[in-house]
């Protein structure tokens, strides 16, 4: 929450700031309300604090101007302040590992290339539908949604912030999977 606050002083721009932690003030509360009859692993939190840090900071600056995004684009020789793909790499990463947790707790799937089927299907869903989101944002908003597409001139940017998800969750499933059954049968002994 302090981080959250802090993100919210003087930020670039107030409308950016509230449309980018939109998805941290949606998620709260469901967090807290679901904490006693559905705790997630630990590593879930953890991944979710580290995603939402990515939005406040994203947010306050906007993801063209995030001063470490700059020091990426200077490393990597990039034409474009990059982290906006940081964003939507997290985007994948998070609710990939969301899913799967749900998915398996939930005894939904029993097959693992099922499950690791299905958790890119939801990724790649909830990554197009926030796309449309920014499209109706921008529409709605005109030139003042500049800011929170943050496409930087770039055609495909749509595009490439999909398969910066794609990425996000191809990676997350293998690398945290074993962890995160680990966890998930450490939380059904309890």
């Amino acid at each position: 929450m302090l981080l959250l606050i802090l993100s919210g002083i003087r930020p670039y721009d107030y409308g950016t700031w509230a449309l980018e932690i939109a998805p941290i003030i949606i998620a709260l509360p469901i967090l807290l309300a679901t904490y006693n009859r559905f705790p997630l692993t630990g590593l879930l939190y953890v991944c979710i604090f580290a995603h939402s840090v990515v939005l406040m900071v994203g947010g306050a600056y906007t993801y063209a101007r995030v001063p470490f995004g700059f020091e990426i684009q200077e490393l990597l020789g990039l034409a474009r302040n990059p982290y906006d793909k940081i964003g939507h790499f997290m985007q994948g990463f998070v609710p990939a590992l969301v899913a799967r947790e749900i998915l398996l707790r939930g005894n939904f799937v029993r097959g693992r290339r099922m499950l690791v089927f299905l958790c890119v299907c939801i990724v790649m869903a909830i990554s197009s539908v926030y796309e449309l989101i920014e499209w109706w944002v921008a529409l709605a908003a005109g030139q003042g949604a500049i800011e929170f597409l943050g496409t930087q001139g770039d055609p495909w940017d749509t595009q490439s912030d999909m398969f910066f998800a794609l990425i996000g969750a191809v990676t997350a499933l293998p690398l945290l999977a074993g962890l995160q059954d680990r966890q998930i049968r450490a939380l059904d002994l309890r």
